[in-house]
């Protein structure tokens, strides 16, 4: 150890200050004794004579205040490690962090503890280092085995409630390694639960309101065992009459573990055993916190669990749901190569063996494997031969029309329409009703099984059990495609936040996909269009207000959230439409149901004509063409029909081609659809078809 240190000379107002420290309280007085002593020119032995301390001691704080100044000698955390560790932000920090992090080092380091305490917290919380064994917060009375989800939370002057739900019956979970649930969500969520048990809240509203909270999640998830959880105020015995009442097991927290981090920790377990929904439940959750209070919010019923038939289901046809809810039939495909040759063949039409080697860049051999195994499994069907230039006759295949069937149903504000259709797009039956005008969630659900089961019975014979992919539904959005939840629909406010796909598994036994209408459309139309859609294009659907769907890279682009394609504020932008607020207004112009040829002279406000609407919609589409630079835009949907048709057309395509920056380089053409009023419920079905049996590298349910 040098006996001397080199120490920067303290300014006069720093020396002002440590002089005022060393007179204070230890042990900051001692650090600003040996930088004043320093300061002096004495070397480190004789400083630590003069002071009592070891020559150490004295090096240590004069490198401190060399590299740091000051504010060096202030106080910091020992690096003794806590006695107690909360276990929740344990927990958290356990899922939060990536994969490769997740040792209990690791999480030590990070959290000031020692990897002890982070392994014993995680014993606590039978929380694996790399997956989740039915990980569970050690409540008491414990909860039984299976994963949970937070069902809803109830925060009132006084008292906090949790409430936990489990799936009822044994069953095995899913392995999660590797799943981190939506930090910034999180974040959100913690934060303004941290405000929210600071702030000031009215008068309680009673004992009746714990009831009346507990009534309503045993009425969302009739079928789940809920677990109330005490995070503040009362003891659980003091709710055990409302928890009886509801069917509720009352509970205590653990110990060493904070209201906030338990709420933390209970949502990061949630959010990583059911990522499908995750991220808009604790974004939706963070929203209700920072409403007014008290704060009762209560979670949607979770999708079936993976190979769980749903109660009460019905129908003639019933297909095995594989774990990633994708159906398990004979015709599934093997291979991303079988997908390549039924991509080749649905866009020729009929085509030779040899023909699709050469626009596959597949070999010979493996063309005429992969046919030959298709053929029989009665995906392709042998044609006609072809004369070639040698004399020997070329065998051609086709796709097999009836190989594979699905229904596809369209929810529209005004009217439903269900369809069952074949591989070529042909629809096989046909059923529409004016929506319910009863406005409860059961009854609109009520009325789609009704219709759903109404037209299978239509196509009777036609449509074979091992041929049936399942139920495609369009509706309004945006929507939660992933848990199939319809979120905010223009004009349904029946619909907002309901779980359609939980509702309807209840009802059927096979798949069941959620789609955006115009989304769906425009998969319908690349599907059924054959060829003629084999290129990028935008798709306008003309409904109950314009959405678009995006044919991309010979995909449908959904988008981060599956809402891609929201048209409406996209033409208020370039129209310069804004509300009060400064949002985007939703225009008259984006809802063709209100457009007339001619205006009535005796309408007591303006009408608007489709001319002036096709003017409208036509700028809005220019900003998508000059954005994605594409040369083809379909237009269609239920009012794309008639003379007001020709109308759209001349217009948009007026305003596509007249004013782009690129104008110079490209014509950009609009077509109708090839599809008509059943434009949405045609495309709702084949969005099974798509998902089935078009090229990608990453297949539905991959991570």
């Amino acid at each position: 150890m040098p006996e001397h240190t080199a120490t920067r000379a303290p300014a006069q107002d720093e020396l002002d200050v440590l002089r005022r420290w060393a007179t204070g309280p230890q042990p900051r007085a001692l650090r600003a004794a040996i930088v004043l002593e320093a300061a002096l020119g004495r070397h480190n032995a004789e400083i630590a004579r003069r002071l009592g301390v070891s020559r150490q001691t004295v090096a240590t704080w004069r490198q401190r205040y060399a590299a740091e100044g000051a504010t060096g000698l202030d106080g910091r955390s020992q690096s003794g490690r806590p006695s107690v560790v909360d276990e929740g932000e344990v927990v958290a920090e356990s899922l939060l962090a990536p994969p490769d992090q997740r040792s209990s080092r690791s999480l030590g380091r990070r959290l000031g503890c020692s990897h002890t305490a982070v392994a014993a917290a995680r014993r606590h919380w039978n929380l694996g280092r790399d997956e989740l064994a039915s990980p569970a917060p050690p409540l008491t009375p414990p909860l039984g085995p299976g994963g949970i989800w937070v069902a809803g939370l109830l925060h009132e002057p006084g008292h906090t409630l949790v409430l936990l739900a489990q799936r009822t019956g044994p069953r095995d979970e899913p392995a999660l390694t590797g799943i981190q649930p939506p930090a910034d969500a999180l974040a959100a969520v913690t934060s303004a639960f941290t405000i929210a048990l600071t702030a000031p809240t009215p008068p309680p509203s009673g004992p009746s309101a714990v009831s009346a909270f507990l009534a309503a999640a045993r009425r969302a998830h009739p079928r789940a065992a809920l677990h109330l959880v005490v995070l503040r105020g009362a003891a659980a015995a003091d709710f055990t009459e409302h928890c009886a009442r509801a069917k509720v097991t009352p509970h205590q927290p653990p110990e060493h573990t904070s209201t906030v981090s338990f709420l933390r920790a209970a949502l990061a377990l949630d959010a990583a055993q059911h990522p499908s929904s995750s991220a808009r439940v604790l974004l939706d959750l963070a929203a209700a916190l920072r409403g007014p209070a008290p704060l009762r919010w209560i979670r949607e019923p979770l999708p079936a669990a993976p190979g769980e038939r749903p109660s009460g289901a019905a129908g003639p046809l019933h297909t095995a749901v594989t774990a990633n809810g994708a159906g398990a039939n004979q015709i599934d495909l093997g291979s991303f190569n079988e997908c390549v040759v039924i991509e080749t063949v649905r866009l020729a039409g009929t085509i030779t063996r040899g023909d699709i080697a050469a626009r596959t860049r597949l070999t010979q051999q493996s063309v005429s494997r992969i046919a030959r195994s298709l053929l029989e499994r009665g995906l392709l069907v042998e044609d006609r031969k072809r004369p070639s230039a040698d004399g020997k006759p070329r065998g051609l295949v086709r796709l097999r029309d009836d190989a594979a069937h699905a229904m596809g149903i369209h929810i529209d504000p005004e009217v439903m329409t269900a369809v069952v259709v074949d591989l070529s797009g042909r629809i096989v039956a046909r059923q529409v009703e004016r929506i319910t005008p009863e406005p409860r969630p059961g009854a609109v659900v009520a009325q789609i099984a009704a219709l759903g089961q109404a037209v299978l019975a239509g196509a009777g014979r036609q449509v074979r059990e091992s041929s049936f992919l399942g139920l495609g539904v369009a509706v309004p959005g945006p929507v939660d495609t992933v848990s199939g939840t319809v979120l905010d629909p223009p004009l349904m406010g029946v619909l907002r936040d309901v779980p359609l796909r939980t509702l309807l598994e209840r009802r059927f036994s096979y798949p069941i996909l959620v789609e955006k209408d115009s989304i769906a459309a425009a998969v319908g139309e690349r599907w059924i269009g054959r060829d003629r859609r084999s290129r990028d294009f935008v798709y306008l659907y003309l409904g109950t207000g314009v959405g678009a769907g995006l044919i991309l890279n010979g995909d449908i682009y959904r988008g981060l959230t599956a809402n891609a394609g929201e048209f409406g504020q996209l033409c208020a932008v370039v129209l310069g439409r804004v509300e009060p607020s400064g949002r985007p207004e939703v225009l008259p112009e984006c809802n063709p149901a209100s457009h007339v040829l001619v205006p009535d002279p005796a309408a007591q406000r303006p009408q608007l004509t489709v001319r002036q609407a096709a003017r409208a919609i036509g700028r809005g589409t220019l900003a998508v063409i000059d954005l994605l630079d594409v040369g083809l835009v379909v237009v269609g949907g239920p009012f794309c029909t008639g003379p007001a048709a020709e109308v759209y057309l001349t217009e948009i395509e007026r305003a596509v081609n007249d004013f782009p920056t690129a104008r110079r380089l490209r014509r950009v053409h609009v077509e109708r659809s090839v599809s008509t009023h059943e434009a949405a419920a045609v495309g709702a079905a084949s969005t099974l078809f798509h998902a089935s049996f078009t090229p990608r590298l990453r297949r539905p349910g991959s991570p």
